[in-house]
């Protein structure tokens, strides 16, 4: 990791040196934002924790702009948990491999953390400086934005004394970001009812690996694999055949992560073995033809296993698989109002079998509450019809884009003036925190800016370098820029 800390700028590249050496996956925060917080009492930066684990920090404004607006920089202080399934990493234990690759940083099997930990970086980079010109200032890191935004659901009015806040969790330089998607988590109880195991079957384990996985925001219509979608496929078509009977079935680990693994374990007559085996075969080959382009690398494994203690009952399975092939997965609608972004979708997340059900969990995602309350209605049809439940938490709304934002406009005008060429003005499909935070903060005025990530979510999760010294000038820039209070 010792070139990291050489790349431009060093400040902001030092400070994510750092991040990366202290474990931080969304709801283990606490030992970076105790570093953190010794850190500003030793620059003698006035902090507070918040009743929910949120870190605001201040920093008075450089001399002769002490009239300007109040800036907030704002970042999470979570990063996604996901490795390759032949890479030892403890996320809670192990620092994060990073490294330098040609003209990206990297990890090594596992994510990165640049998604939000370069927004940190530079937000804490800026609040140690001595020669960064800037009015009032004050940092936000939140807590869990990956896991359900529980930081930004807990901010309250009154902490925050911002007229602006800029947003450090954008995952393309050259594009300005003004709104963003809502979403709800969907989860989906099967009933499951069990039977035991016939002496004459067999046991055997087939698993999906390979898969790129990814944001299931900004990858999602990117056509990429599902591994619990596929498997549910190839259940599907071959259960029956097979007189298979299955004993478990666990796919992916995150609701807002593409799944790039599932597996399920289950028993079959012996003399099947070799039609098994010839199915999984030609299987690999049709998925692999399908993804050839959006997943090359995609892995059916057949192998053998301990017999289980007991298989689901015929129909518990059949009401299972059904329900899981048929559930949507993937883009629903593209935006009418917003080129190219997608409108409304949804990512079967997370699979795990337990004593009494099977829970299917899922993340929706949409610019319009209409498009989420689709996909909701979707889901519990299914539902009713597989004699299963589902039920919605954590819905957390949009960010609606306002044309007449002010510091929208300042970022636009700074960035053409540095780099001579315009701005692209987006909505992500993505969920940034910015739609929590107009409900303490109706009035605040908000932009979202950052570098250029690519497979967040993922461990081919990377950054572009140049692009992070490009986001760097922006937000001096932008600073030196904001204008004086009214």
């Amino acid at each position: 990791m010792t070139a990291l800390n050489q790349l431009y700028p060093q400040p902001l590249w030092q400070w994510f040196e750092t991040i990366c050496s202290i474990p931080h996956p969304s709801k283990h925060e606490q030992a970076l934002s105790a570093h953190i917080q010794a850190w500003a009492k030793e620059k003698g930066l006035d902090f507070i924790e918040d009743k929910v684990g949120n870190l605001i920090i201040k920093k008075p404004a450089s001399v002769g702009m002490e009239n300007r607006k109040v800036v907030c920089i704002q970042a999470h202080l979570d990063m996604v948990p996901q490795k390759n399934s032949d890479k030892i990493h403890d996320f809670e234990k192990d620092p994060i491999e990073a490294y330098v690759d040609g003209d990206w940083v990297t990890a090594n099997g596992t994510t990165l953390g640049a998604d939000n930990g370069i927004g940190m970086s530079s937000a804490l980079a800026i609040l140690g400086s001595t020669d960064i010109k800037h009015g009032p200032l004050e940092v936000l890191l939140t807590i869990d934005e990956e896991a359900g935004m529980t930081g930004a659901f807990g901010l309250e009015a009154g902490v925050l004394e911002a007229d602006i806040l800029i947003n450090t969790d954008s995952e393309q330089e050259g594009e300005i970001y003004m709104g963003c998607a809502g979403g709800v988590d969907a989860e989906i109880t099967v009933p499951m009812t069990w039977e035991a195991v016939e002496p004459s079957q067999k046991a055997y384990k087939l698993t999906i690996s390979g898969l790129k996985g990814g944001h299931s925001g900004v990858n999602i219509h990117m056509g990429r694999g599902n591994a619990n979608k596929l498997l549910a496929r190839f259940l599907f078509s071959h259960a029956e055949e097979l007189s298979l009977e299955l004993a478990n079935f666990t796919g992916g680990s995150l609701r807002n992560a593409i799944p790039r693994e599932a597996e399920v374990t289950f028993t079959i007559p012996e003399e099947k073995l070799a039609r098994l085996q010839e199915l999984s075969a030609f299987y690999q080959e049709l998925v692999r033809a399908e993804l050839a382009i959006a997943d090359p690398d995609f892995t059916f494994t057949l192998s053998e296993t301990e017999t289980p203690k007991q298989v689901m009952a015929e129909e518990s399975q059949d009401d299972f698989i059904a329900l899981l092939n048929t559930c949507p997965n993937g883009v629903e609608r593209m935006s009418d109002d917003v080129a190219g972004v997608v409108e409304t979708s949804l990512n079967v997340g997370v699979i795990s079998t337990e004593t009494e059900h099977v829970s299917i969990l899922c993340l929706i995602r949409s610019l319009i509450d209409s498009g989420r309350s689709q996909v909701e209605g979707n889901l519990t049809s299914l539902a009713q019809l597989a004699d299963a439940e589902v039920e919605f938490s954590g819905a957390y709304p949009g960010w609606k884009p306002d044309n007449s934002s002010e510091v929208m406009a300042l970022v636009n005008e700074t960035y053409h003036d540095i780099y001579k060429k315009e701005p692209d003005i987006m909505v992500i499909h993505a969920g940034l925190e910015c739609g929590l935070f107009k409900k303490p903060y109706p009035n605040m005025d908000m932009v979202s800016i950052g570098p250029t990530i690519r497979y967040p979510h993922g461990p081919d999760e990377k950054v572009l370098i140049e692009t992070v010294g490009q986001y760097w000038e922006l937000l001096l820039a932008v600073l030196e820029r904001i204008p004086a209070r009214s």
